[in-house]
């Protein structure tokens, strides 16, 4: 009888909620969103989403590895919870649109272990209601004074099948590959933003934000469709080594009911820390020519000789085109000692102070500031840090004392190829996106900003939004971009732009170098799209410095389609997806932040396309004067790319305008207030 009522007691005891395992939930404002953190019978820590009561992130795994104590993955109970919440707006100083809102309700929970080292890791969801992002807090504690981290067991278990959108990671050329189309359990390793569209057609973005002192974060398909982190490898055993207290980069999820709701999210930016370089009114959004596309096309070299690009009546040249047509800028590539030779994946021969004898960047900067433009530095490093940083204060100085106000650096090495300082004093070759190379960029934007420059990397570390952090990274490559078109094998398809709008673009701004005119190139296509289109991607893919990319004698045997190029800014009060769908096309609005002008770009893939376009967005009861750029009833990007139609009409908002694509094609619109508001 005694050992029954024990045998009771002890089953009512294992039953009392009071043993069960801690749930922290939280919603999203308008609660659209839920997480729900648990630890299961072994103490793992797990979170799973949903969207309106269906869930879209099955329980999925928290936790490390760490290369030198056991694993922050098992006998964890949560130990506090805690909530807030936020709602606040904040100016960009430049960017897609005047401000953001930034409104979440956050939730934080505490997890220790109980085992007798009791370490702590606190995790830190906030959830939006088109997305939401959660990272590791790593408070000061006695048993864990550095986490040396292996590997991070995040993830990302989606419930519904869906297509992926994506690119491999650990491959040699970086970020600089076609998107593959695939269903979601053909992904193998894949970078980030990786993009998703379930069979029910929810959207659905996976990347980081405020990637800071800490490895970039790859998605490795573990099973079906269970993605793990698979974080960049460091310079040593660990990919990641930080001393307490420390956070790690947020994991983000935007998640939308149309591609174009990706667009529009401001997740990514929202989850960066504040400015924190006070005013940076120095900072002047541009357009701009250069001495670049010649080289592509071989016409130029970047090294000395009878070919050489960078001489001074070239720059003239250059400096007097933008001039005349109103443009800010002029890039200058090779102009500095070290092009010549084998600097691919080297660079000890770079000096960033020395220029070649047939360039004079006194003469050249002072003759630009008397014609109000500004010439924009280069800063080739051949993925070589050790070379550069020795030489980067000193480079940076120089720039300072002529007026230059933008710097395009570039990393070209193979992926795994750069070269760091370890902290043992010795060089060490280090991934493009590892925890080293996230030092050395923060180190650059810092050293810039301390002489009022701008920094556009190219080979750079991943977008994650720092922009809000250092407003001086004003843009950067990171993907495939336009001289692919000029030389790739294969070049750069039809869809290739429409695809960029929804997965690298959800990241931040992109140095594509838009505006070719002139077709015909080495790729085995060429320019795979229409002139129209070259006009449209001003407006579809944002960058704060953008590029009128060709020759200047196609701009100067074209001034009425290159018209556009010169009216289009590049800051905007506002932006809208009016229609889009991943990698077949896209129609973007945005609002001039100096004036009421709006302008429009739409742009297809291989595949001809007649498209609505709304003009609600337009002030009502105001009428304008739409400036159309389009495809002629001939064009093709194979057999006619050139056929374009410039036309004007007055409209208001009450119209909808039908939008006729061509095959590779596109559409671009000025459309100019008329009156007053």
């Amino acid at each position: 009888m005694i050992l029954r009522l024990l045998a009771a007691a002890v089953l009512a005891l294992a039953a009392s909620p009071a043993l069960a395992a801690v749930t922290a939930t939280a919603t999203s404002p308008d609660k659209v969103l839920s997480v729900t953190v648990t630890t299961d019978n072994d103490g793992q820590p797990t979170y799973s989403v949903s969207r309106l009561g269906r869930p879209v992130v099955a329980p999925s795994k928290l936790g490390f590895i760490l290369v030198d104590a056991p694993k922050l993955q098992r006998n964890f109970e949560v130990t506090d919870q805690k909530t807030r919440s936020v709602d606040e707006t904040w100016d960009l100083p430049w960017g897609e649109r005047k401000s953001v809102r930034n409104r979440f309700n956050e939730l934080r929970v505490t997890l220790v272990e109980k085992t007798p080292l009791h370490r702590r890791l606190d995790v830190v969801f906030r959830l939006y209601d088109d997305g939401l992002g959660f990272r590791y807090e790593f408070p000061e504690q006695p048993n864990l004074k550095t986490a040396r981290i292996g590997e991070e067991l995040t993830e990302f278990s989606l419930v519904d099948e869906a297509t992926a959108w994506w690119i491999p990671a650990y491959e040699w050329n970086r970020e600089e590959y076609l998107y593959n189309t695939t269903p979601v359990e053909e992904v193998s390793v894949a970078q980030t933003p990786m993009t998703l569209r379930t069979k029910d057609g929810l959207h659905v973005s996976i990347h980081e934000a405020s990637l800071v002192d800490y490895a970039g974060m790859n998605l490795a398909r573990a099973q079906d469709r269970r993605f793990k982190a698979s974080l960049t490898p460091g310079i040593g055993e660990a990919k990641v080594e930080r001393a307490l207290p420390f956070p790690t980069p947020w994991r983000t999820l935007q998640i939308a009911d149309s591609a174009g709701g990706l667009v529009t999210s401001s997740l990514i930016l929202n989850l960066n820390d504040p400015n924190k370089l006070g005013d940076v009114s120095w900072i002047k959004p541009m357009k701009y020519v250069g001495v670049w596309w010649e080289m592509h096309l071989d016409h130029k070299t970047w090294g000395s000789g009878p070919k050489h690009g960078a001489t001074n009546d070239n720059v003239i040249r250059h400096i007097d085109f933008a001039a005349k047509h109103g443009l800010g800028g002029v890039l200058v590539e090779g102009w500095n000692k070290g092009w010549d030779g084998a600097w691919f994946a080297d660079g000890s021969e770079f000096s960033f102070t020395e220029s070649y004898p047939d360039f004079d960047l006194a003469k050249l900067t002072d003759y630009a500031r008397k014609k109000g433009v500004v010439l924009i530095g280069h800063h080739e490093t051949a993925g070589n840090t050790v070379v550069y940083e020795r030489q980067m204060d000193a480079a940076f100085d120089l720039y300072k004392s002529v007026g230059v106000p933008a710097v395009k650096t570039g990393y070209v090495a193979d992926a795994g190829g750069a070269q760091v300082t370890g902290v043992d004093g010795k060089v060490h070759f280090a991934w493009h996106e590892g925890q080293a190379m996230a030092q050395h960029h923060l180190r650059v934007l810092e050293a810039a900003a301390k002489r009022q420059i701008a920094i556009n990397a190219h080979e750079p570390i991943k977008d994650t939004g720092l922009r809000r952090t250092y407003p001086n990274w004003i843009s950067r490559e990171g993907a495939r971009g336009m001289e692919f078109s000029a030389w790739g094998q294969p070049g750069n398809p039809p869809e290739h732009e429409a695809n960029l709008v929804f997965t690298r673009l959800l990241a931040g701004p992109m140095d594509y170098t838009p505006g070719i005119f002139g077709m015909k190139t080495k790729a085995p296509d060429g320019v795979a799209t229409t002139w129209a289109k070259q006009l449209a991607l001003y407006v579809v893919i944002y960058s704060p410095i953008q590029m009128a990319a060709d020759l200047l004698e196609n701009y100067e045997a074209n001034p009425k389609p290159f018209k556009f190029i010169e009216d289009v800014p590049v800051d905007w009060a506002d932006t809208r997806v009016v229609n889009g769908e991943i990698g077949d096309f896209v129609t973007i609005v945005r609002k001039d932040r100096k004036s009421d002008d709006w302008y429009l770009g739409a742009i297809s893939d291989e595949q001809g396309r007649v498209l609505s376009a709304p003009l609600s967005f337009l002030d009502p009861g105001r009428k304008y004067r739409a400036e159309i750029y389009r495809d002629g009833d001939k064009a093709d990007w194979k057999t006619a790319p050139q056929d374009i139609v410039i036309e004007t009409r007055e409209v208001t908002a009450a119209d909808v305008l039908e939008l006729k694509l061509a095959p590779g094609g596109g559409q671009a619109i000025r459309f100019v207030a008329l009156g007053k508001r």
